[in-house]
């Protein structure tokens, strides 16, 4: 059987070098490349022990997720997992590939393939949802936003990953409406509905995902820490409010399939909201470079564990 274009690494590593190499023809290389070597070495070190914390705080949400629904998985192999899957999903489309990791390893410890990958996907769900709230709200409270992107297009797309989000807690009821009454004692049909209904039950664990949103919100601000201290090294002048609007929108960009390890379209799009603010290419490169660089270095702990493994 044939892969899907959008799942080949080579088509998406093909278009991640043609939109990297349209980057870097347009700036002076040896300045950009000045500017990484210069950077501040102990800002550097702080932005790698934020990202030690985020991918804790991750850990620590889908814990969380788990517990809510009542699997009890130790929390030893809950970081093993989530470490392995983000190291392989390096290599995959984007973030799904490492959540397709997560779920299909957590359904063969656990035996319930539904809750596996509702609990990744509400995990995931959260994490976008907690990027639009900050877009929305670095949109209304620095208003230089709107010299890059007016602010109805980021409030706008806010609303619309929201509300979709939200719809995804009444999947059972939308499912059942819309999936043929012929599928429903298919093995793909009951497949669906057995996912809907893991995901609707959700809806009563309001503490969890309560818990689970507001460490959303702190790993995405770590983000953005990260972001802005990197700035700071490079000698970027732009302030922490501004980078809730860019980064949350870079971020947004990594989800899509469509590159590999968020180089390309991720630079790009980071590289132009910073423009308006005076912001030379040849800054704006490496500072893209070293978020990825640097979130690249988060996935080393389960690179060694991956290599530990005895399968």
């Amino acid at each position: 059987m044939s892969t899907p274009l959008w799942r080949s690494v080579w088509v998406r590593g093909a278009i991640s070098a043609a939109i990297l190499a349209y980057l870097i023809s347009g700036i002076d290389v040896s300045a950009a490349w000045a500017a990484i070597v210069q950077v501040d070495m102990l800002l550097l070190l702080a932005v790698l022990g934020l990202v030690g914390v985020d991918r804790s705080v991750m850990i620590g949400r889908w814990l969380l997720v788990l517990r809510g629904s009542g699997q009890r998985v130790a929390v030893k192999s809950v970081a093993w997992i989530f470490l392995v899957s983000s190291f392989i999903g390096t290599a995959l489309p984007a973030t799904i590939g490492s959540d397709a990791a997560r779920a299909y390893t957590l359904s063969r410890r656990t035996d319930d393939t539904s809750e596996a990958i509702a609990s990744v996907a509400v995990d995931r769900l959260f994490g976008v949802l907690s990027l639009a709230v900050l877009a929305a709200t670095g949109a209304l409270l620095w208003g230089s936003a709107r010299d890059a992107l007016p602010i109805g297009v980021v409030w706008t797309a806010a609303g619309l990953v929201v509300a979709g989000g939200a719809s995804v807690f009444w999947a059972d009821r939308l499912l059942r409406r819309l999936l043929p009454t012929s599928w429903h004692d298919k093995r793909a049909g009951v497949a669906l509905v057995g996912l809907a209904d893991a995901l609707s039950r959700y809806r009563g664990r309001r503490a969890t995902l309560a818990g689970v949103f507001v460490l959303s919100l702190i790993v995405q601000l770590l983000r953005v820490v990260q972001a802005y201290l990197l700035g700071l090294g490079l000698g970027i002048d732009v302030t922490l409010g501004y980078y809730l609007v860019v980064m949350p929108v870079g971020l947004l960009m990594l989800l899509l399939p469509v590159s590999v390890a968020g180089v390309g379209a991720p630079q790009g799009v980071i590289m132009w909201l910073l423009r308006p603010l005076g912001v030379p290419d040849e800054l704006s490169l490496p500072l893209t470079t070293l978020i990825i660089l640097t979130g690249l270095a988060g996935n080393l702990p389960g690179a060694w564990l991956y290599a530990r493994s005895e399968r």
